[in-house]
């Protein structure tokens, strides 16, 4: 990571509230892009054309230098992606994943890199998937020791349906831009989530979600949960609830626990909060969840 974004990162640490107005030319940077190439691993799948990152590289300066032209005068296009699946339990048809063109991947690492330092300073400590230094190991070990010293009773667990089939484009762009002020930025993420999935020989439109495989989508998953249900949960739910609360989540997936002692039984209480809540996020946004209670 270049000076330039670890500067950012500091920024984005000293002031939770400021706005980043001047990002883009990180994303367009050669030498960024470079660093990108250089960073990917080359035995990944690959898009609908088919390019690995051999055969990318036969004529990387020259490639870069036109993918940078293209960035700067807003004319770079990402292609659709490629619909694989993988076994998922309880699932015939399996997860679905989109696979991005190799080029398109350097454009999304190079957007991750710039979000992330901008991001992970205002994530809450309870959101542990798909971020640096932390892992399903990690969390599992902070809910275990939550609930065997805490004051823990109840226990929900709850999956967000389809979640990243079911993100609402338009406001993952109005909660992007609580931190990002660089319009051109915003331009570009809003073309990758409308950029299609080819299946089955037909190129169908995405007017909601962010695809599955995709370098950028854990991030923006993140992003969207924050707001979302992360907050929600810490600055209405729990202030909310007589007694003990706690909440972990891990990508869609996330655990409200809670003592005994509230507005209601305990377990059908802790249930109530996940699917209405005191309030109406996260459903004032489109998303369903399952939920299972145990105490």
């Amino acid at each position: 990571m270049s000076t330039d974004l670890r500067r950012i990162g500091e920024k984005a640490r000293s002031d939770h509230r400021l706005v980043f107005t001047s990002l883009y030319h990180h994303v367009t940077d050669v030498d960024n892009l470079r660093a990108c190439y250089e960073a990917l691993p080359a035995d990944r799948a690959v898009g609908v054309d088919g390019v690995t990152k051999e055969q990318y590289g036969e004529k990387l300066e020259e490639n870069l230098q036109g993918l940078s032209q293209r960035l700067r005068r807003m004319g770079y296009k990402p292609q659709p992606k490629r619909r694989s699946y993988i076994p998922k339990p309880g699932s015939e048809k399996g997860r679905p994943l989109g696979i991005s063109c190799f080029e398109d991947k350097l454009v999304e690492l190079a957007l991750k890199w710039v979000l992330e330092p901008i991001y992970e300073p205002i994530f809450e400590a309870s959101s542990h998937g798909y971020r640096p230094g932390c892992s399903q190991h990690g969390c599992l070990d902070v809910l275990g020791r939550t609930i065997q010293q805490k004051r823990v009773s109840h226990v929900v667990e709850a999956d967000i349906k389809s979640f990243f089939d079911k993100v609402n484009h338009a406001w993952m762009l109005k909660f992007l831009r609580q931190r990002i002020g660089d319009p051109r930025i915003i331009r570009l993420i809003a073309r990758m989530l409308k950029g299609g999935i080819l299946e089955d020989g037909l190129v169908k439109a995405t007017e909601e979600g962010t695809p599955q495989g995709s370098i950028l989508s854990p991030l923006l998953s993140n992003i969207y949960l924050h707001y979302v249900l992360d907050l929600w949960f810490s600055r209405v739910v729990g202030p909310w609830c007589r007694g003990e609360a706690y909440y972990f989540r891990f990508a869609d997936d996330c655990v409200p626990r809670r003592r005994t002692g509230g507005r209601s039984p305990p377990c059908s209480c802790a249930a109530l909060e996940m699917r209405e809540g005191p309030s109406e996020p996260p459903f004032r946004w489109g998303l369903q969840t399952t939920v299972s209670c145990v105490g």
